[in-house]
């Protein structure tokens, strides 16, 4: 469904991505990691029509994704940013059907086969008691919350998500991928950029690692979470071990084993 071929993009004059190649298959669930500044936000961006690409092709359902309409891939395509912020009076309702806007008429409102949609991914979502509240008065978690249902209620079969957990606690962001597994056993296409990697391996199928703009390692999640991958991507030492319940790869980071930050205490990395 996804297909990236020598694909590169970036930011006016500084290239983020030099040089992707990957495809993602129908039905996939896929983790996308890397550290900060190695190009998952803009790959999510390119996927999605924010950015243009520099170079390459793109391929979303066989379709060049510069050649579609913004509502021809907004049928294709549904996303959860990073950040966002709410609308004034806006109600969590009205956010969500936000999702049915790919569908509306020029001259038609919401109708009952849209509200039922969002009423769906409301439930889903376990939103539903909040439908009536203004988006601006959740808090962070709830209102990533909110943006996951307007993604679910857009009906795509594809769903590109950046760090849509970041601000859930831990049982919430549980919920959010076991929502995800479900509805990707259904069909759905699941392309995440997470940070958290064990999150990334309970429920992810197949791990995709940037670095530097390229793919570093893609594969299985059992074959290519392993302490060299890890340690050559991030630059840290870390320790890989079995999940002691459901045998799936985890990790932790070994205290004093290095890191990117530099004598001053500041990183350098960039937007990515």
């Amino acid at each position: 469904m996804i297909e990236c071929v020598g694909l590169r993009a970036g930011y006016g004059s500084r290239e983020v991505l030099s040089g992707i190649d990957l495809r993602v298959g129908k039905g996939e669930m896929v983790g996308l990691l890397g550290p900060n500044g190695s190009g998952k936000t803009t790959l999510l961006h390119v996927l999605s029509g924010v950015v243009v690409p520099g170079a390459g092709m793109v391929r979303i359902a066989g379709r060049d994704v510069g050649s579609m309409r913004p509502r021809q891939r907004a049928r294709q395509v549904a996303a959860v940013p990073q950040r966002a912020e709410p609308v004034a009076g806006m109600t969590v309702m009205e956010l969500v059907l936000l999702g049915r806007y790919p569908y509306l008429s020029f001259a038609g409102g919401y109708g009952p086969g849209d509200r039922a949609a969002a009423d769906a991914a409301l439930a889903d979502t376990g939103l539903a008691g909040l439908a009536d509240r203004e988006s601006a008065t959740l808090s962070g978690g709830e209102f990533q919350t909110a943006l996951l249902a307007r993604a679910l209620c857009q009906g795509t079969g594809i769903l590109l998500l950046d760090e849509a957990a970041a601000n859930l606690d831990v049982a919430r962001k549980a919920a959010m991928h076991e929502l995800l597994r479900k509805k990707n056993a259904h069909g759905l296409t699941v392309v995440s950029a997470v940070h958290d990697l064990n999150l990334a391996a309970l429920y992810c199928d197949r791990l995709i690692f940037l670095k530097n703009g390229r793919v570093a390692a893609d594969g299985p999640t059992d074959a290519v979470f392993t302490q060299k991958i890890v340690e050559e991507v991030y630059e840290t030492a870390f320790h890989v071990f079995a999940h002691p319940i459901v045998g799936t790869p985890q990790g932790v980071l070994v205290p004093g084993g290095g890191g990117v930050f530099g004598p001053d205490g500041a990183s350098g990395l960039g937007r990515g």
